[in-house]
């Protein structure tokens, strides 16, 4: 659904959604090829906090030798221990969930741990020792003096002890995989053509800790990048590449943006969600009277270029206050008071139009192509849209690597409820957005656009060019507001 975006648009905003709508030039097969070494690119963080970064080793023969990188910090900086995990895995089908994902078994063999220091050899003991059953209730005693270096065993297959639930610990991740192919230009002017980077697209981690040890992932977590085709620069891949489970990567110093939401910020490519969503978002945040407008774009394929529906939401939203529970992050709550919807397909209109008379917009009018506001229904029971509603978020920016300001939200729950709650506020975050546009001088009602009518594969028009003004790009975290 290619379209021309506004002329008022930045110009980096004309460009990323051009990007984006560029599908064409990501491939991905089935089943995908993971022998080599994949990577980190940077600090990851999993849900409770937890600070990361990782290292898989895939061979030919089916084995695979994966390094977990746990740190105190979220710069990854100050190691706490490092995992060294050992086993099979064997790709299967296709996933019937979860479009363009590969679907896999893994079976483990050994899995060691390695601490960095006495205070995390001591917190790590005590959750072993309080939270297993008896085959690890003396995994290490007490007072036991850290000795550097030293593998302690967590896990054998062949001894059948398994002392790892109590960190959390599973590879469930290597049950969902996909990799993406696409080139990157390079940099200098004075050089033309492009380099490959592939990318590797592991399971989500579920946001709710109990649920993380049964959990088949049906959505990702950030991608790791293979260590020879990797986006350059990148500081970080060649250390994590060198590193082992006595020598952690210790990534480099990064400077500590202030929180700047003013301006425009873009997905940087299709996004996927647990259960299973993809779309890309676009919004906007008004400092002057802390007001922001959303707009995401849902799509029913992981290239994002068949659109289901879209929605444009509208706020306000706190002065945000740095976060207690995961450093380096500032909370906000945003307070959701407007909504319009407009169906992109037949299916979505055939939802709409057969929910309670009520409970979404103006009842069986729905049409394809054609947007309307949910506000006066109170949101929309069909799409678990509920207004006004008031959301506890989790926001943090970086730079990456080229200088381009980067904002992180926060993750959205697994289970598709909403953290609608200050106990519910997210411990870890979505795909990065990328900045396009600084602060607005006005708030902007909404960025119109004319469709672009595509064909099926039957030469009939899928969705036929629309007198109306509509939506193209949408964003923003709340992807359910029940």
């Amino acid at each position: 659904a290619a379209a021309e975006p506004p002329l008022r648009w930045e110009p980096r905003c004309r460009q990323q959604l051009r990007h984006l709508q560029d599908g064409a030039r990501i491939a991905a097969r089935l089943p995908p090829r993971l022998e080599g070494r994949w990577v980190s690119t940077g600090c990851e963080v999993r849900p409770g906090p937890e600070f990361l970064t990782r290292s898989y080793l895939f061979y030919a023969n089916r084995l695979f030798k994966a390094y977990q990188f746990y740190y105190w910090d979220p710069s990854c900086r100050d190691p706490s221990y490092s995992l060294v995990i050992k086993g099979k895995l064997r790709l299967r089908q296709a996933s019937w969930i979860t479009r363009g994902a590969t679907e896999a078994d893994y079976h483990l063999h050994k899995v060691g741990i390695v601490f960095h220091s006495q205070k995390a050899m001591r917190e790590v003991a005590a959750w072993i020792n309080q939270t297993s059953g008896e085959g690890c209730s003396g995994f290490l005693p007490p007072g036991r003096t850290w000795a550097p270096g030293a593998l302690y065993e967590l896990l054998s297959a062949k001894t059948e002890r398994d002392c790892t639930a109590a960190l959390g610990f599973a590879m469930h991740e290597l049950s969902l995989v996909r990799v993406e192919k696409h080139y990157q230009p390079l940099l200098q002017p004075q050089q033309s053509g492009s380099r490959l980077v592939e990318e590797l697209y592991l399971g989500d981690i579920h946001t709710e800790w109990v649920e993380r040890l049964h959990y088949r992932p049906t959505g990702y977590q950030r991608p790791m990048q293979s260590a020879v085709h990797h986006v350059h620069p990148c500081p970080a891949c060649g250390i994590i590449y060198r590193a082992d489970e006595h020598h952690p990567p210790i990534l480099p110093v990064r400077a500590q943006l202030p929180m700047q939401l003013s301006g425009s910020w873009v997905s940087t490519h299709c996004e996927v969600r647990p259960a299973v969503l993809f779309l890309t978002r676009y919004f906007i945040f008004h400092g002057n009277n802390h007001t922001w407008e959303g707009y995401y774009y849902h799509y029913s394929d992981p290239l994002c270029k068949q659109p289901t529906f879209t929605i444009y939401a509208s706020g306000h939203y706190t002065q945000g206050i740095p976060s207690s529970k995961v450093r380096g992050g500032t909370e906000l709550a945003f307070k959701v008071t407007q909504a319009r919807v407009t169906p992109m397909d037949q299916v979505t209109v055939m939802m709409l139009n057969s929910s309670e008379p009520g409970s979404c917009g103006l009842t069986s009018s729905w049409s394809a192509g054609v947007e309307q506001d949910i506000t006066p229904t109170n949101g929309c029971l069909a799409l678990g849209i509920k207004l006004p509603h008031t959301e506890y978020e989790l926001f943090k920016t970086e730079q990456d690597t080229k200088d381009r300001s980067l904002l992180y939200i926060g993750e959205r729950p697994t289970d598709g409820s909403s953290p609608d709650s200050p106990d519910k506020r997210p411990t870890s975050y979505q795909a990065p957005l990328v900045q396009c546009a600084g602060a607005p001088e006005e708030f902007s009602n909404y960025f119109s656009l004319k469709y672009l009518g595509k064909k099926d594969a039957n030469g009939n028009e899928a969705l036929k060019p629309l007198p109306v003004a509509f939506l193209l790009f949408i964003a923003l975290l709340f992807l359910r507001w029940d």
